[in-house]
């Protein structure tokens, strides 16, 4: 999730389409969020490790 949003943030930076930047944003935060819970040792969906 983190490498799909920097994906697009990179393809909506350079060809200046707005909602791709902005989709990119929402899931490197929340695969960042994800990531952090998972470290930390909080089960996510279920499971002990998010990756």
């Amino acid at each position: 999730m983190i490498v799909l949003g920097v994906i697009l943030l990179v393809i909506g930076f350079l060809t200046s389409l707005s909602f791709l930047w902005t989709i990119g944003i929402v899931l490197l935060v929340v695969g960042l969020i994800l990531w952090v819970m998972g470290a930390v040792g909080h089960e996510v969906g279920g499971r002990r490790h998010y990756y």
